[in-house]
């Protein structure tokens, strides 16, 4: 098929319209200091946007792609205090789990935003979040191919 009668967008204009990022449709709860992470970040985004030369159509429509991400979850976020003293698993808390094999695992659930799976964090939206949220010490929950239980639950500490 001939490319002749096709309308595609010019370089310039295909750049300037940079798909946003997708947002969850999920609350937005978040530790405080994921927070502060979720502004600080925003504000280095303005600070490239700053420094970004104005004929830098590429960059800016990054930048800008970044800055509506950020800002709409700055201004969606449920800032969520972890418990003081938590006696089931909820948002803010970090579990440790025992597997049938023997082996220990401890995750913290944090907001979407702040998850580090290689530290732990878990977005409390995660399935495994979500198979261990309302249990208490000492139950079991089947998860995947296999069982867990939960040994302990307490207060997740800013990093």
């Amino acid at each position: 098929m001939s490319r002749a009668f096709v309308k595609e967008p010019d370089g310039d204009s295909a750049i300037d319209e940079l798909p946003d990022r997708p947002i969850s449709p999920n609350r937005n709860l978040i530790t405080p200091w994921g927070h502060e992470r979720i502004q600080a970040t925003l504000a280095e985004w303005r600070r490239k946007e700053a420094a970004t030369p104005a004929d830098d159509r590429t960059a800016h429509a990054r930048i800008g792609r970044e800055l509506r991400y950020w800002q709409a979850r700055v201004t969606s976020a449920e800032v969520t205090q972890p418990p003081a003293e938590p006696d089931q698993v909820r948002f803010g808390c970090r579990v440790t789990l025992a597997r049938a094999d023997g082996s220990r695992q401890t995750v913290g659930l944090v907001g979407e935003d702040e998850t580090r799976p290689e530290q732990g964090l878990i977005a409390w939206t995660a399935p495994l979040a979500q198979a261990l949220i309302g249990l208490e010490e000492g139950e079991t929950v089947r998860f995947g191919d296999g069982e867990l239980e939960i040994l302990v639950i307490e207060p997740l500490e800013p990093d």
